[in-house]
């Protein structure tokens, strides 16, 4: 399977059956001519409806590991999808340079914490960092941000509070107990709804208001590979409450 096939076949299983609600969320809330940012982009395929539904705008996708930023670039003008940047960085509350964390033989698991990487031995590797506040400018409308950074969400959070305070953007992200080091998951939940925020999670493609999620049940962590077990809860949609 070529590479062109194989982003595509990702995009429409993620579409239409591991991230229905997810990708429904976002189009409902997405416009043509938006700009929009995929913090964590990885080899997954977000990317490629971010670009399709926002057409005539700009896609600004984030990935720190240098082979998959030059992947997602091949897949980009193969494609082609010309609204999209890659940007070979990770995002965190500053701009920099930190280390980074990659899981031997697991790619989609590397975080800028060691926290949550015990199952895997790690390579080590330093990459540039920036705050969101800073790559963009303040005239810059952000429409919708997607995130998956295993254990950094608030720090990007952090590092884009006038983004979230001005613009009220779409938050679409991966929260998970296992790589927080015994911190709680709600710390970002009290976060975001200070800053005018309302939050829901996915269960087995529905949406339920994040009142109800309960970390002990929604991400019980008993056993190997937990958090591939039906029922596992990770993924969160925040709107504006206002």
């Amino acid at each position: 399977m070529s590479e062109r096939t194989r982003f595509l076949w990702r995009a429409f299983r993620s579409r239409f059956r591991d991230h229905k609600a997810e990708l429904s969320a976002i189009l409902s809330y997405i416009q043509q001519g938006d700009l929009v940012c995929d913090v964590g982009a990885n080899k997954r395929s977000f990317l490629y409806w971010l670009s399709k539904w926002s057409a005539h705008g700009r896609v600004v996708a984030f990935e720190p590991q240098r082979d998959l930023a030059d992947y997602l670039t091949r897949i980009c003008t193969d494609l082609p999808l010309q609204n999209v940047t890659i940007e070979p960085k990770a995002v965190f509350s500053e701009t920099g340079s930190r280390e980074f964390f990659v899981p031997k033989g697991h790619k989609p698991g590397a975080s800028l914490s060691r926290e949550g990487l015990s199952y895997a031995a790690v390579e080590t590797v330093h990459v540039p960092i920036v705050a969101l506040d800073d790559y963009f400018g303040a005239n810059e409308r952000i429409s919708v941000l997607k995130i998956d950074v295993e254990g950094a969400e608030i720090g990007v959070f952090k590092g884009a509070e006038r983004i979230l305070r001005k613009d009220l953007p779409l938050l679409v992200f991966e929260r998970e107990s296992r790589h927080l080091g015994g911190r709680p998951i709600s710390d970002v939940f009290r976060y975001l709804e200070g800053l005018g925020y309302r939050g829901s999670f996915i269960q087995r493609g529905h949406v339920f208001p994040v009142s109800q999620f309960r970390e002990e049940v929604h991400q019980h962590n008993d056993g190997q590979w937990f958090w591939k077990r039906p029922g596992y809860c990770s993924n969160f949609v925040f709107t504006p409450a206002r």
